[in-house]
């Protein structure tokens, strides 16, 4: 039975619903939904807003350990931190702190006290090599590095490989040894006699960059995407409209449970799960080290009840034997993002769960911080569909010159709202190949939009190979094996893996005089980066096919060796 309060929500909501087609005279599709009014404040203020009606609530917990703070403790410590940035560490407004940590309850902490201290927050993957985290640390001008005891000698090996001495804070989570040369973050956040008067020198608007993620957009090495702390407050109020919102009001009686298992330095993550979620007075059960055995353990001890996921966890929660009704039994919405997912899929979690569940498929990217579209509630009717975009977006879908095609024809996806990014930092030449000359942001996706609105999926431009839902871009991985000294040339492409969805296979053309040694080829990536962009499959060829410009023809390699 429908409550009344329900049914005035949803016909509240209803009346929001533009009447008119979505679909313009020139073939731009506006969003079903309302504009939104956007709060003109920092990410800070909107994410603490609410903090007085939820003040004892759990705001993160270790799915493991049980260790975690309330609301009330997240404020305080974090506040206390951030002051300490300013006065110990010298942070001022926009430098730059970089977060090299993985999903533990005191990631929320770090991240306030960034933003409160005016900093920008640049988070790193905690699998990174030094050679990886190297890059990152001087292309985003980071001034200090927040990490847990075990990576300390990965940040120092990178720092040296830089040239550059950066402070190192700390966090110990189970008793670990102090790093020398490191400062705990515990002593940072519990400092009763630091001098809190310095954050009022804080001078921070809502058009300043306040997250700076690294993403290899639509190709080549990563960039700093710029996110401002308007992007993120407008993707969450975005994600608020009633027909879409995946989460429940936090009252007396209820508070959401949200697993993250979802990595918090990603910005699905980082945006979906943590900013918006704390906003909403959710409790973010963090799971640090992922293992199905333990994941679906959290799921039914921590009765979650909103999930999101990327599709290699929707593949293992429609096949692993914990997967049963009873430890899926509390979930009442499930999100997909990261990458496409397939409506066999999703039908095959469905027997797996045996309930009612609301399913949802998103789209974005982490230049749109992230949400574009998003299913309504209850739509049951297609699955492979991404629904029509957030309120106050607009697509447009283009053939090769960037003329508007009409419904129902696949084309790439251009993007144009509040949630777009201010642009890649320092580097003007990204910037104009991804912004149109009147402002609209190219996806590097296709897909296509039927005479409704809805848009699915169809493929990428984009040459981005997804792994486990994470981005491992080609030109990385050729570059790494380019600087091997008996590789002449080489590609990658991505290939289909029945658990991973994609993974690298590369192409090698050698020197002369060397032999076959993909052996030796394949200890020499491991060795320069993260786990999940190494490379299993060699294959020796004499040329790597290549047009005119240059350019290296991955479909060709596709249409000749992996077909």
């Amino acid at each position: 039975m429908l409550s009344k309060n329900f049914i005035k929500r949803w016909v509240q909501s209803s009346k929001l619903i533009r009447k008119q087609s979505v679909w313009s005279a020139d073939n731009v599709i506006s969003s079903p939904y309302r504009d939104v009014e956007i709060p003109n404040s920092t990410l800070y203020e909107y994410v603490w807003k609410n903090l007085e009606r939820w003040p004892e609530r759990t705001m993160a917990v270790c799915a493991t350990t049980g260790r975690g703070y309330t609301y009330e403790q997240g404020f305080k410590l974090s506040n206390t931190f951030a002051a300490n940035l300013r006065r110990k560490f010298q942070v001022r407004d926009g430098d730059v702190v970089a977060v090299m940590l993985p999903n533990i309850p005191d990631f929320p902490l770090v991240t306030m006290g960034i933003l409160e201290a005016g900093g920008i927050i640049t988070s790193i993957n905690p699998i990174y090599t030094a050679h990886e985290v190297q890059r990152q640390l001087v292309l985003s001008e980071a001034k200090i590095v927040v990490t847990l005891p075990e990576t300390v000698a990965i940040i120092k090996e990178a720092c040296k490989m830089a040239k550059i001495d950066l402070p190192i804070i700390t966090i110990k989570t189970n008793g670990e040894v102090t790093q020398e040369g490191t400062v705990l973050f515990n002593d940072l956040t519990e400092d009763v006699h630091v001098d809190k008067s310095c954050l009022r020198e804080v001078r921070r608007s809502a058009s300043d960059v306040c997250f700076l993620p690294y993403s290899s957009g639509t190709t080549g090495l990563p960039k700093g995407v710029e996110l401002t702390h308007r992007n993120l407050i407008a993707n969450c109020e975005q994600v608020n409209e009633p027909l879409i919102a995946c989460h429940n009001e936090t009252t007396e009686t209820h508070q959401d449970k949200v697993l993250v298992v979802l990595p918090l330095f990603h910005i699905y993550s980082a945006s979906v799960l943590m900013f918006h979620k704390m906003a909403q007075g959710a409790k973010l059960v963090t799971v640090k080290k992922f293992t199905p055995e333990d994941y679906f353990k959290a799921i039914e001890g921590y009765k979650t009840n909103l999930l999101f996921v990327a599709p290699p966890l929707m593949f293992l929660m429609a096949s692993h034997p914990a997967a049963t009704e009873k430890s899926l039994r509390y979930i009442e919405v499930l999100v997909s993002g990261a990458a496409p997912l397939s409506a066999s899929d999703t039908h095959r979690f469905f027997e797996k769960a045996n309930k009612k569940i609301d399913f949802r498929q998103g789209y974005g990217l982490t230049e749109t911080s992230p949400t574009i579209s998003l299913t309504p509630k209850g739509c049951k009717k297609n699955y492979d569909a991404t629904g029509p975009p957030i309120p106050s977006t607009r697509l447009r879908i283009v053939d090769n010159d960037l003329n508007n095609i009409g419904p129902n024809q696949t084309g790439e996806i251009l993007v144009h709202g509040p949630q777009v990014m201010r642009g890649y930092k320092n580097n003007p030449r990204a910037n104009e190949e991804v912004f149109t000359a009147d402002g609209w942001f190219r996806t590097g996706d296709l897909g296509h939009v039927d005479e409704e609105g809805t848009l699915t999926i169809a493929d990428r431009l984009k040459e981005l190979i997804k792994v486990k839902g994470f981005q491992v871009p080609p030109a990385e991985l050729e570059a790494v094996l380019r600087s091997h000294p008996s590789v002449n040339d080489a590609a990658v492409i991505g290939v289909p893996h029945p658990t991973k969805g994609e993974t690298p296979k590369a192409f090698i053309s050698l020197k002369p005089g060397f032999n076959d040694n993909s052996e030796e080829l394949k200890d020499y990536v491991r060795e320069r980066v993260a786990a999940y962009k190494r490379i299993e499959d060699f294959k020796f060829v004499d040329s790597i096919p290549k047009s005119p410009s240059g350019k290296i023809l991955r479909k060709v390699l596709k249409e000749q060796y992996c077909c």
